[in-house]
């Protein structure tokens, strides 16, 4: 019988797509690339999905988030997500949790639960946490090394953590790693040169923010405001979200 997964299935065959219908993915971060990875997972028929962060939705995510909309503009967004995954696949089972991943939070958190798990959060020391801990529960994990301050869509790369080059992201995960004895680490990265944000601060977050009021961790917090745009965190996600079904239906090519 037909349903929204059938083009799908022409190409995976219905064993493959009982997989991922009883796989079990958690994704952290939903901005930029985490939101895109989530769409493509939730469109190709993942049937359990949990959503971890706990940002609300800030007017200048509009430019390259997908679930940013001015109607959703203040919603924290793993709720924003969740909707819209039902709203694609009224079958998914969604979990959203608005939880800042790291130390003090990852042990409330049971990773050995999940068949895959997405990293697509922007601090390295959460990175790390995440990475660890699913290293100790034997869970795969594929990391984003950063989609902020890029322009080359097509320079990213999908390899192993200790095979990157350039990325100034993945240079201080492969010494972190190593210390901590992390064999390998599955991770999207670009070797295209970062740009300088240009500092105009008629249109800076610094000197006019816009984050929700209850915001916990706003943008003026960083050293750096990052520069971003709408084609390149999207192509980062959906890569993200290729490997995980790649992996999970054990397929050599999408």
């Amino acid at each position: 019988m037909l349903d929204q997964f059938s083009r799908t299935a022409l190409q995976f065959g219905r064993v493959s797509m009982r997989r991922l219908y009883t796989s079990k993915v958690a994704v952290f971060g939903i901005g930029g690339v985490g939101g895109y990875c989530v769409e493509a997972l939730a469109r190709s028929g993942i049937g359990t999905i949990d959503l971890f962060d706990d940002d609300r939705i800030c007017l200048t995510n509009l430019n390259r988030q997908i679930i940013a909309t001015h109607r959703t503009v203040g919603q924290y967004k793993v709720d924003v997500t969740r909707e819209r995954i039902l709203d694609i696949n009224p079958d998914a089972d969604v979990g959203a949790y608005k939880l800042f991943y790291g130390p003090e939070t990852a042990l409330g958190i049971d990773l050995s639960q999940y068949d895959y798990i997405v990293d697509a959060v922007d601090t390295m020391t959460a990175k790390l946490e995440l990475v660890c801990r699913a290293d100790a529960c034997g869970v795969p994990v594929i990391s984003s090394m950063g989609a902020a301050n890029k322009l080359d869509p097509s320079a990213f790369e999908v390899a192993d953590i200790y095979d990157t080059s350039v990325c100034p992201m993945a240079r201080v995960m492969r010494h972190e790693l190593r210390k901590r004895d992390i064999r390998a680490l599955k991770v999207v990265y670009s070797k295209e040169p970062a740009m300088t944000p240009i500092e105009d601060m008629e249109s800076s977050c610094r000197r006019h923010c816009i984050c929700p009021p209850d915001t916990a961790r706003k943008c003026t917090i960083r050293r750096q405001i990052p520069a971003s745009n709408a084609f390149v965190p999207p192509v980062a996600g959906l890569i993200m979200a290729g490997e995980v079904i790649k992996d999970l239906t054990a397929t050599q090519a999408i």
